[in-house]
């Protein structure tokens, strides 16, 4: 009988073998991401967009945002842009010419729940600088694509957008002092490239919102945070911006006031 028992075993197909670790990273049709999972049932999952050059291990080595965000009972999601080339990491195609950046995130989205059980209408989408951009990008064609989103020190590319496709629930937080992605942007190579006006990039979500004036209509000042809302606007959408005093950084508190804004959505 236990022979028997072991063969029927031996013919039985193996599960799945789990994925989202630096050294088994869960894979996509065109990339991979990895993730961490909090301690019982997520609340809620925050996917989290590198740098410039940077990597879903990165990421991941951030130790103080990703206890923070697994502390607050949040999964953490790594995705990761296109290598570069020349070892010199990976990056987002969030001006085109590269990978299809909607497709990847739309199906990297269902993974997360059909894997995870993880569903995408709880999804806080965010991103540091070019991931900042990438999720504004997002943000702007996709609006309705997750719950949520919240780019840190990046917006727009100039020229920049006409109009987005429709209201949005959107955080931007930026440094006072940033100089790489400055508030008023900046030119590069030889001013063939050129970083969109972060106040110019809010007059385009307040278009798209809906939003009835163009001066906030709370401002506050918590912490470190200089806080600016949009509240006169389509019903259901979210307009907030954080100033911060530091550079290029995602700064220390940015989890905690982000999660208590994501969870007061309508």
């Amino acid at each position: 009988m236990r022979a028997l028992l072991l063969l029927l075993a031996l013919c039985l197909p193996l599960p799945a073998l789990a994925c989202g670790t630096a050294e088994a990273p869960c894979e996509t049709s065109t990339g991979r991401y990895l993730i961490r999972l909090p301690d019982g049932t997520a609340k809620g999952t925050v996917v989290f967009l590198h740098g410039h050059g940077g990597s879903a291990e990165g990421t991941m080595a951030n130790g103080a945002m990703v206890r923070a965000v697994l502390a607050r009972g949040y999964a953490l999601a790594a995705p990761e842009g296109m290598p570069r080339g020349g070892g010199m990491g990976n990056a987002w195609a969030f001006r085109g010419g590269g990978r299809d950046e909607p497709a990847y995130f739309a199906e990297l989205f269902d993974l997360l729940d059909s894997r995870h059980g993880l569903p995408r209408d709880n999804i806080l989408m965010a991103g540091f600088s070019a991931g900042g951009f990438m999720t504004s990008y997002v943000a702007c064609a996709r609006p309705q694509i997750v719950r949520a989103f919240a780019p840190v020190s990046g917006g727009f590319w100039r020229p920049m957008p006409e109009a987005c496709a429709g209201p949005v629930r959107l955080f931007h937080a930026h440094g006072w002092t940033d100089m790489t992605v400055p508030l008023e942007g900046r030119f590069l190579r030889n001013g063939t490239l050129a970083q969109g006006d972060i106040f110019a990039g809010l007059e385009i979500w307040r278009q798209a919102n809906g939003c009835t004036s163009m001066r906030p209509d709370a401002a506050s000042a918590e912490g470190p945070f200089w806080r600016r809302s949009w509240t006169g606007c389509t019903p259901g959408s979210s307009l907030e911006f954080a100033l911060f005093p530091g550079g290029h950084m995602v700064p220390e508190g940015w989890v905690g006031m982000v999660l208590d804004w994501f969870e007061a959505l309508p």
